[in-house]
């Protein structure tokens, strides 16, 4: 499998550690990165109380994001019912970025900052949404406090891995759940899942990271057809 900016033409890594992020099919996605809409009313489950070096290691993971402007490289995804897809991912916050699928996947995820575009590259048609209302708003914010902006329902430190389960304040999730896991040793966020109000859990690991390459400003713009 091969990409370059845009397009696949220069070889995958090929490994697969904890690799995965958005889904093979748009009804799949939906229903993970819209899991307000896409999910059952339930009741929030209640926030978990840390201990000083519990919040130490959280803040940690914040660091992390607000460590960086742009970060790109390559993704696998796990969808709910097992399916891998992969491709390169860019990031330029605030707001912006670009998942780009490898084929025969058919998708291209887009946001400009202010629209979340889900494109269907052969039809050239897709769906736009706000990006205040997904969860990728606490991904990509210029300014990212795991503890302020979220409730902490869960977490877990294991094998030189921080993980913490997250519910928003401002309720872009829905009745879904957010879960950042963060290699401590490498000090970058290795995975993240997104399970929604049902339970259907799709998965992103990322590998090969750059951070502070400044990506082509036109990747973060689509087009789609109107019918």
């Amino acid at each position: 499998m091969t990409y370059k900016t845009g397009r696949f033409s220069k070889p995958f890594s090929g490994r697969i550690r904890m690799n995965s992020l958005l889904q093979l099919s748009r009804r799949a996605f939906l229903g993970v990165v819209l899991a307000a809409a896409a999910s059952l009313p339930a009741l929030a489950a209640e926030p978990i109380k840390l201990s000083p070096e519990q919040t130490t290691a959280v803040n940690a993971i914040s660091d992390y994001l607000n460590s960086f402007k742009t970060l790109q490289g390559e993704f696998t995804q796990i969808s709910p019912k097992g399916n891998m897809s992969q491709g390169i991912f860019y990031i330029a916050k605030p707001g912006k970025m670009r998942f780009e699928y490898a084929p025969p996947n058919p998708f291209l995820i887009v946001s400009d900052g202010t629209w979340l575009t889900i494109k269907n590259v052969k039809k050239e048609k897709g769906d736009q949404f706000p990006l205040s209302q997904t969860p990728l708003r606490l991904v990509l914010g210029d300014k990212v406090d795991i503890a302020k902006d979220t409730n902490i329902i869960d977490f877990q430190n294991q094998d030189g891995m921080t993980t913490v389960t997250v519910e928003d304040k401002k309720n872009t999730l829905g009745s879904g759940q957010l879960t950042l896991v963060y290699d401590q040793a490498r000090k970058v966020l290795q995975q993240w899942i997104v399970t929604d109000g049902k339970g259907r859990k799709t998965t992103v690991s990322l590998e090969n990271l750059q951070a502070g390459i400044e990506p082509d400003p036109k990747l973060f713009v689509v087009k789609i057809k109107r019918d």
